[in-house]
């Protein structure tokens, strides 16, 4: 049903996961912390991906095991500095910086110059949802914003990789335990002392919306995007994280903000009409 599901839309309903997951789980942060919030999260997909799948053991030998596990040290990178981020600034703000990491990689990889309409559109987009030059500035939020984003665009190229490699969601069964392992040096002293059941439920639950159901979707769609217009899509992103953080946080935003939602809505509806892939047949067959 989801190879016939298009691409464009298995791209949002992981971005509307992926927001969602991110806002509920600030809830958990005094309790556990966000680093600590995001190691239980990655542990938890850890289990169901190696529960839903045994990766085979020739992948060790054949060499296949390097990509996810480079994919895995980024997403926990990624995941714990974005983290980090909406702890220190509104959430739509941290994803409209965070942008600019896949924003770089539809630029660097666009063969096609037109195609850099779409970038240039989704940067004014997400530079009046920024509206930088009004309020207070927190120069560590805006750091740790700018380090997910760096992380971003290495997960697009890497998550691309994985999923030309493995079928299904092998990949994925290698890939999260690496990252729960990474995230667990900070994330294990945070999280100590404050894991309840309560806790350890509301952790099932988030880990469902974020990472387990759209780090999937995003796995299948970039089977069949290119990285340049998979990229620009992401420009979606800050949208859906201003509307999310709108409802779920209360964190309203202005006139200018919604002008750049148009605008990244715009950019990303026309670098998804531009940059279809066909999908890779080794994948498909790989055990």
């Amino acid at each position: 049903m989801l190879s016939r599901t298009p691409a464009w839309s298995l791209a949002v309903a992981a971005m509307l996961s992926v927001q969602t997951g991110a806002a509920l789980s600030t809830r958990l942060f005094p309790a556990i912390g966000p680093v600590g919030t995001v190691w239980l999260r990655l542990t938890v997909a850890a289990v169901f991906f190696l529960a839903l799948v045994r990766p085979s053991p020739r992948i060790l030998r054949d060499g296949r095991w390097k990509a996810p596990v480079l994919l895995g040290l980024m997403t926990g990178a990624m995941t714990a500095f974005f983290v980090l981020a909406i702890d220190r600034i509104p959430l739509g703000t941290a994803v409209a910086i965070e942008f600019l990491g896949p924003l770089g990689v539809a630029v660097v990889r666009s063969r096609d110059r037109r195609g850099l309409l779409w970038p240039a559109l989704a940067l004014i987009g997400v530079v009046l949802l920024t509206e930088p030059w009004t309020g207070a500035v927190d120069p560590l939020g805006i750091l740790f914003a700018a380090l997910a984003g760096s992380g971003w665009a290495g997960y697009i190229l890497l998550t691309q990789k994985v999923g030309d490699t493995f079928a299904g969601v092998q990949g994925l069964a290698l890939t999260m335990p690496v990252a729960a392992l990474a995230t667990a040096v900070v994330g294990v002293p945070q999280a100590a002392g404050g894991i309840t059941p309560a806790v350890l439920a509301a952790a099932i639950g988030l880990a469902v919306l974020l990472p387990i159901i759209p780090f999937t979707l995003e796995l299948l769609a970039l089977r069949r995007l290119t990285t340049a217009a998979f990229g620009t899509l992401m420009a979606l992103e800050p949208g859906i994280a201003t509307l999310i953080g709108a409802l779920v946080l209360g964190q309203v935003p202005g006139l200018l903000p919604v002008v750049g939602v148009v605008l990244v809505v715009a950019a990303g509806v026309g670098a998804e009409r531009s940059g279809h892939r066909q999908p890779p047949p080794v994948g498909e067959g790989t055990a």
